[in-house]
């Protein structure tokens, strides 16, 4: 597995390459020691994943995640327990304390070479696919999802709601640009407000004006708009 150390200390880094030449399954790729050169490092190697430092001078670790498109797999490195706990204190992918230690560090790996041999990613597109993980953060909460197991996305002004479990967050995107990242076959825009995920289709019925409505597994139902019934029928095979 191909990963990238980030961290602002070069001993810091130094050390946890020791300990991961413990581990043959990780391949050490690069580093980087600030937050803008680990954004060019994960864009120009395209890790696996990525040992992240929190807090580092200029840029934390969680706005260099703002700054990714596709995030890879992230295992956080932090002298600051109770800051990375608060933070992620729902949906965290795995963190570490330092100074690192052998066992806690296989723990971790561990756990990331399970969800890798669990994946089936779709390399055939750049698109992002059910099996594509992303990071969200709305205020102070942050979250690592899988996107198949986000129901839909709704349209509020410039910004997006994403419904996934029993969160609804927020990011600043505008549904047009979120829809050219979505995969067509996968995803699919019912109206101007509203991205369903096909695969939580649980029933569809005519509604009025020759339109239809969905019902997703979780309850939601939504008028799809008569511009995009035609397509919808065509998508579905109805």
């Amino acid at each position: 597995m191909r990963a990238l150390i980030v961290d602002d200390e070069r001993l810091a880094r130094v050390e946890l390459t020791k300990l991961l030449e413990k581990f043959p399954e990780i391949e050490i790729v690069g580093e980087a020691s600030n937050g803008e050169e680990a954004i060019d490092k994960i864009e120009e190697l395209n890790p696996e994943l990525v040992f992240l430092d929190i807090q580092m001078p200029g840029m934390t670790g969680f706005e260099v995640l703002e700054h990714l498109h596709l995030v890879p797999q992230i295992i956080f490195v932090t002298a600051y327990d109770e800051y990375a706990l608060k933070a992620f204190e729902a949906n965290a992918l795995d963190y570490i304390l330092k100074p690192v230690e052998l066992t806690r560090l296989e723990k971790a790996i561990n756990k990331v070479i399970e969800q890798k041999e669990e994946e089936s990613l779709n390399t055939s597109t750049e698109k992002l696919s059910y099996d594509s993980q992303i990071f969200i953060k709305d205020g102070e909460k942050c979250w690592f999802v899988k996107m198949g197991k986000i129901r839909m996305f709704e349209s509020e002004g410039n910004y997006v709601r994403i419904y996934f479990e029993d969160s609804k967050p927020m990011i600043l995107k505008s549904l047009n640009n979120l829809e050219k990242r979505l995969s067509d076959k996968e995803y699919f825009r019912i109206s101007r407000k509203y991205i369903i995920n096909l695969t939580w289709v649980e029933k569809v019925e005519a509604w009025f004006n020759g339109g239809l409505r969905v019902t997703l597994k979780s309850g939601e139902k939504l008028e799809i708009s008569r511009r995009q019934t035609s397509r919808f029928k065509e998508l579905m095979a109805i």
